[in-house]
């Protein structure tokens, strides 16, 4: 029950926004299940979800942009695997979190004081920083969604776009993740059986998720964009 009721709340979020379905299913897994066994559940989890979000949004998606951002992503995620083996990879993910909690929160006061936001032009020089601090993120705990969605944000990309941009290079990332944890061994049968039971809940929640994101207006999708990016940097801090 619990496995169901966690994947469906992540999966709403991430039809809904685009992003965050690990962070949030693991919020709540990880109190229930052991790390090993949660990992290839998120990461399955994710790509399901994720790919069936990248077809509703396929001939919105920017090719070169997303070519440029899992090239780059995927370059950065060795880094991140050695961090998490080596280096102070606690305290990295600590930092991003706290990023995203000013950000959020600073933004979030904005549009509570009806303040214009500041925007900021984009870059392939940015993108591709983005893309490879994400694939370290990654690398290190799966965090693929979240710089992006804030990059996005200063940008003031169209809810549709940021959609457009997150919900395939995630499916993508993932999916890379996903090859790696086969390889170390992670695809348990426990694994794969809970990933099977929890599918249900994962259809239903992407679903719900989807039909919110039809009827929310451009203003709403961003409060709940930059309120999953606050819930999201509290995680990582916490």
């Amino acid at each position: 029950m619990i496995l169901s009721v966690g994947c469906f709340v992540a999966a709403f979020c991430a039809g809904m926004a685009g992003f965050a379905f690990v962070l949030v299913a693991a919020g709540i897994l990880l109190h229930v299940l052991p790390p090993a066994i949660t990992a290839p559940v998120l990461v399955l989890g994710s790509l399901i979800v994720q790919s069936i979000g990248t077809r509703a949004v396929w001939h919105d998606i920017a090719w070169p942009r997303l070519r440029l951002y899992v090239a780059t992503a995927t370059a950065g995620v060795p880094i991140g695997i050695w961090m998490l083996a080596t280096g102070p990879a606690p305290a990295i993910v600590a930092g991003v979190g706290l990023l995203l909690v000013v950000y959020a929160g600073y933004m979030l006061a904005r549009l509570a004081m009806r303040l214009a936001p500041p925007r900021v032009a984009s870059g392939s020089g940015r993108d591709a920083a983005v893309g490879f601090a994400s694939g370290i993120l990654g690398g290190i705990g799966g965090v693929v969604g979240a710089l992006p969605a804030m990059w996005a944000d200063i940008q003031g990309m169209p809810p549709r776009e940021t959609r457009a941009l997150l919900q395939p290079f995630i499916a993508a990332m993932q999916a890379i993740t996903a090859v790696g944890l086969a390889f170390a061994g992670f695809f348990t049968a426990e694994a794969l059986l809970l990933t099977a039971i929890a599918i249900p809940a994962l259809l239903a929640g992407t679903w719900a998720g989807m039909r919110a994101y039809r009827v929310i207006p451009a203003e709403g999708f961003r409060v709940v964009l930059l309120s999953l990016l606050l819930v999201s940097g509290l995680s990582l801090v916490i």
